[in-house]
């Protein structure tokens, strides 16, 4: 398949993902919250992070970040019209993933050479997106569709491809181990480190603790 020559994803960004073990979701509701809350992560040993397209401040709050705490790897969520992509690209977006498989979304992410991972729950999705030469993977929502035992089985069939997979959708601290031990898995995304409320609230220090959370039990299961 000739889509297939170029990947959707580059090596480059693809083992950053990797290297981190877990993206944080935010949902910012002021773009003053953007740039604490960043480092707040940071502090915490989190730095790859997926901006939610699902407030009217996240836009502003991304270049804030991109400008103020260039350490971050930034990724936009919630892309789900061609425009958005545009938008995350003139922002200078690191990678940007849809909750679920649109060709659509996916051709103009190429397009504008923007790295992208779809959303999949189910082989029709993965197939479409390994058509469109897509190697990495939104799984979602990850719990509510089954977790680690429906991931497994629904990959089984394309272990060769060497995908990589990214949950999201109820995954937690409690739930994370059982995730990140899998080859399948390149990093576990959630909102639990930095809950919108916790935002809203300015609450760095609770988000730096739960980034430091995560991050050491990462570091732990990478070593064994």
């Amino acid at each position: 398949m000739k889509q297939n020559e170029k990947h959707a994803m580059s090596k480059e960004l693809a083992q950053k993902i990797d290297e981190s073990g877990v993206v944080a979701v935010l949902i910012i509701d002021e773009v003053k919250h953007a740039v604490p809350m960043a480092k707040a992560l940071l502090k915490g040993g989190v730095d790859a992070i997926e901006l939610t397209l699902r407030t009217p401040a996240a836009i502003d709050s991304a270049k804030a970040i991109k400008k103020e705490v260039p350490e971050i790897t930034l990724g936009f969520g919630t892309v789900l019209t061609t425009d958005q992509v545009k938008a995350v690209v003139d922002v200078g977006a690191d990678f940007a993933v849809s909750p679920g498989c649109n060709p659509k979304i996916i051709a103009e992410a190429r397009k504008q050479g923007l790295d992208f991972a779809p959303g999949v729950m189910t082989p029709t999705d993965i197939e479409i997106a390994i058509e469109h030469g897509c190697r990495v993977l939104k799984f979602f929502p990850a719990e509510t569709s089954g977790g680690m035992k429906h991931l497994e089985s629904m990959a089984a069939p394309y272990i060769h491809l060497g995908l990589k997979f990214i949950p999201l959708g109820g995954c937690n601290i409690d739930n994370a181990p059982l995730y990140l031990k899998s080859p399948l898995i390149t990093a576990i995304g959630g909102t639990w480190i930095a809950k919108r409320p916790l935002i809203q609230s300015e609450d760095w220090e609770a988000i730096t603790t739960n980034a430091k959370e995560i991050r050491t039990l990462i570091d732990r299961i990478k070593k064994n």
